[in-house]
């Protein structure tokens, strides 16, 4: 099997909503291709794919994220392409087609993150899916998946085509100075919300800011949407009596289980590697890999699953997902003493032990730079890192990301076992409610809207941060027009912005590892960095070692002496957003647009006094000269 897991129809049906027509291979082993049944983990699938408020648009497309099945760990990524039809152009008309247009999404579930790709590929199936006006005329879906994973099959996540329609350049010309805003946002693990229609380009600025983070796109989602979907009062009342079923378990990394059975004192337990598992699955048809999925134990027989609380309240919320296990944190310092003892005596104690090698979450370790990047599984986080520990574990133990979400989703913002989000919105009622993020981000007008008065402190820009994104934004709109014509261009392009970002953010890491370091983490804003060592992130990225960034500058990138440009800097960024200084700003404009009117108005008064005057003299002047000549004769 390749990357791709499914192709997907979903069609709004007149009485029953939005439902899923087909599937390829079926959602549910066993069932046929057109069964409308769901997996309990994707009941959201159908209004994921076909977005609120799609009838206003002739074409959308929408990236979305979906729980993992069966216990499996990792997040799959969707990608949907919506159209809509006049019924009467069909050439093969169904009976349950009573409405004057016929809405259907095409969507695409798979494996890997590659949004910009499947989507390019996708648009051009689903116009010829609606090209050919009859939609029972499934072989070309069938055909789409065949081809979707023979030629995505050996696709590595190195490399351009991922970031492939996300457009940094675009992010920066619109958004300007505030997406430096918009990065610490995300790194305080706040709740964020970004709210545009259509659905395109929502889920296009949110993944682009998330493409600003060093290796986020490619390796950091994996665990970001894990949540449960919500049940009806009567199955929640009927659980107490019923036994726990699968979905009442959240899935945990080996890593994670290990350390937690080590927490316990049972240190004779064995894990089985994540590897191996994959491995077995990729090879086996998909019933069987749901089986093997569901059936996941370790070499003792022990399903390696947690419990959620039934009753879960903000306490436990808070032990559950907000704090480190401290036994995770003594068992990387235990693995660092390991690193230490020679390989091959290290070795003999694990089979004594009897642990595979293969199994143990590996370290990070400094690499040779061979301009190849070297990704390693990371002791606490679970992700695939490189040398500098990056990604940063942000969307992981209930900080969902979820580029859209369906109004049947709103439960989710106010659910306790969800600790932050980065979500997208196209529904007003998102909006409205503010008290349940932290900032709204409307994209149209470029406003980030923070409502607590203290994290608008923390993330006022420092001067060195301005320096940053004043020399952003000038890169960029340079010679915009011409110098990118060809794609050719190097500074001001999407994949320069990206990484003056990780230039930023490796510095960050840097500091915060020097010792008497006040001073250079105060040119990234003291109370910011207060803040974001109490995050999951960091305590997870400081919880290892990292000895590659002892090569990285540890400063600023733009530290440096306050100069007179500093101040007509922070005046201006203070005026475009500060609300104050907005007020002032328009009065400005309107004042001096008055005062050019009524130069203006008193420039012609003036001038026609004047001419006027000048007619006047000349006519005496004549009527001077006249007499005299007169009075001569």
């Amino acid at each position: 099997r390749g990357p791709v897991l499914h192709i997907v129809v979903v069609g709004f049906h007149h009485k029953k909503g939005c439902q899923v027509e087909f599937s390829y291979p079926p959602l549910k082993p066993g069932e046929g291709h057109d069964s409308h049944s769901l997996p309990e983990e994707w009941k959201y699938l159908p209004f994921l794919a076909l977005p609120d408020g799609a009838h206003n648009y002739q074409e959308d497309t929408v990236f979305f994220h979906l729980p993992p099945r069966c216990g499996d760990r990792t997040t799959v990524y969707g990608v949907s392409c919506y159209r809509q039809i006049e019924a009467k152009a069909l050439k093969v008309r169904q009976a349950d087609i009573t409405r004057e247009t016929v809405q259907k999404s095409v969507c695409v579930l798979s494996q890997l993150p590659l949004y910009g790709l499947l989507q390019a590929k996708l648009q051009l199936i689903t116009h010829a899916y609606f090209e050919e006006k009859d939609f029972s005329q499934i072989s070309i879906l069938k055909e789409l998946y065949d081809h979707m994973n023979s030629s995505l099959g050996n696709t590595s996540l190195e490399g351009s085509q991922v970031y492939l329609g996300l457009s940094p350049r675009d992010l920066v010309l619109h958004f300007r100075h505030k997406v430096l805003i918009l990065f610490k946002l995300i790194l305080l693990e706040k709740k964020v919300l970004f709210y545009i229609s259509p659905v395109n380009r929502l889920v296009g600025a949110l993944m682009t800011v998330l493409s600003l983070f060093p290796g986020m796109i490619e390796h950091g989602l994996s665990d970001c949407s894990h949540y449960r979907p919500r049940k009806s009062i009567s199955e929640d009342a009927g659980s107490q009596e019923n036994p726990p079923r699968l979905d009442d378990y959240v899935s945990v990394s080996v890593a994670d289980a290990s350390n937690a059975n080590l927490g316990m004192g049972k240190g004779d337990r064995k894990m089985s590697g994540d590897n191996s598992l994959e491995g077995q699955k990729a090879d086996m048809p998909f019933s069987q890999a749901e089986k093997a999925c569901n059936g996941a134990q370790s070499s003792n027989g022990a399903v390696q699953r947690l419990k959620v609380p039934s009753r879960a309240s903000p306490a436990s919320s808070e032990s559950d997902w907000e704090t480190l296990d401290p036994s995770i944190l003594e068992e990387a310092h235990l693995k660092e003493e390991e690193r230490e003892t020679p390989a091959s005596e290290q070795a003999g104690n694990l089979r004594s032990k009897g642990v595979s090698s293969e199994g143990l979450p590996i370290t990070v370790q400094p690499q040779a730079n061979t301009g190849h990047t070297v990704l390693v599984q990371g002791l606490v986080s679970g992700l695939e890192e490189d040398q500098y520990g990056m990604p940063l574990a942000i969307f992981t133990k209930g900080y969902l990301c979820l580029p859209y979400m369906a109004l049947q989703q709103h439960h989710l913002l106010s659910d306790v076992t969800v600790r932050g989000f980065v979500a997208g919105a196209t529904n007003i009622l998102f909006r409205q409610q503010k008290h349940l993020s932290d900032a709204i981000v409307e994209i149209e007008d470029a406003h980030v809207q923070i409502h607590d008065p203290e994290l608008r402190k923390i993330l006022n820009p420092t001067t060195a941060d301005l320096r940053f994104s004043d020399y952003l934004v000038k890169h960029v709109t340079e010679n915009r027009d011409d110098v990118f014509l060809d794609g050719t261009g190097w500074e001001g392009g999407d994949e320069w912005i990206r990484a003056q970002f990780s230039a930023y953010l490796h510095a960050l890491l840097a500091a915060v590892l020097q010792p008497d370091n006040e001073k250079i983490l105060s040119d990234f804003g003291t109370g910011f960095v207060t803040a974001w060592k109490n995050t999951h992130n960091y305590r997870v990225w400081n919880s290892n070692k990292h000895p590659a960034l002892a090569e990285v500058n540890s400063s600023h990138p733009f530290q440096g002496q306050y100069s007179v440009s500093d101040v007509k800097l922070r005046l201006s960024h203070s005026v475009q957003n500060s609300e104050r200084g907005k007020k002032l700003g328009n009065v400005m404009v309107s004042t001096s647009r008055n005062v050019v009117q009524t130069g203006k108005a008193v420039g012609q008064s003036v001038g026609g006094a004047f001419t006027s005057a000048k007619s006047a003299m000349s006519s005496w002047f004549s009527t001077f000269t006249h007499s005299t000549q007169s009075l001569g004769d």
